[in-house]
């Protein structure tokens, strides 16, 4: 059986979560400002990589959220900021991914989140929405001081699972996905949406699926 490793944000949990509480305080221009801060949040993350001047996920999105207000000319209160970055702790899970764990646990499968996040913020998303019990294992990237793509954490959970033979990353992030094949890794790319690229590069997920239902066959496939 395989050993998945499944990114959390974007994959399992639903980043526009946050869009809702947006809408209340901002109107139309939620969605947008949501999409923003999703992208700067991981363009902060390469950025401090990159330059070796490590803070961990939960600031690089505090910033990115500072970046939007300027960006939007949004003026939200201290405590408008901190409710939403709180909600960040407790964003909800896709629909699929509570049926789609059960099953591949059934099968014997290995499964550990694996992410940017910290392990406390990961295991406090993962228990809010009642999906901690179905992973042997939380691995995060802060234990190395970097991030997703840097090769060096696809090692490192290479080493913390104690699988690098039929190791799997399960990511909706194309970025996340490139990284981990390029590291000697399987993957599964999640196309959530219709309109959602993957990077033109010469490197291709070993599977594409649009829900995680699906990875089942997949994987045993490969």
């Amino acid at each position: 059986m395989a050993t998945l490793a499944f990114d959390v944000y974007g994959t399992l949990i639903d980043t526009d979560g946050v869009v809702d509480r947006l809408r209340e305080w901002i109107g139309s221009q939620a969605e947008t400002f949501s999409q923003t801060w999703r992208s700067k949040q991981l363009e902060y993350s390469f950025r401090r990589g990159l330059m070796r001047r490590y803070e961990n996920f939960a600031a690089c999105t505090r910033h990115a959220l500072d970046y939007c207000c300027a960006e939007y000319e949004v003026s939200f209160s201290a405590g408008q900021k901190d409710a939403l970055l709180q909600s960040y702790r407790a964003l909800p899970a896709f629909g699929d991914v509570e049926e789609s764990l059960v099953g591949l646990k059934a099968e014997g499968h290995r499964l550990f989140a694996f992410s940017n996040g910290s392990s406390e913020a990961v295991e406090e998303v993962l228990q809010t929405n009642g999906l901690r019990e179905w992973f042997e294992g939380v691995v995060s990237c802060d234990a190395l001081k970097t991030f997703k793509p840097n090769p060096d954490v696809y090692h490192y959970f290479m080493r913390e699972a104690g699988d690098s033979n039929d190791a799997w990353l399960i990511s909706g992030n194309p970025f996340d996905v490139i990284g981990a094949v390029s590291a000697g890794m399987k993957s599964a790319w999640v196309k959530r949406s219709n309109r959602a690229v993957f990077d033109p590069w010469e490197i291709e997920p070993s599977v594409t699926v649009e829900s995680l239902n699906e990875l089942y066959e997949k994987v045993e496939s490969r």
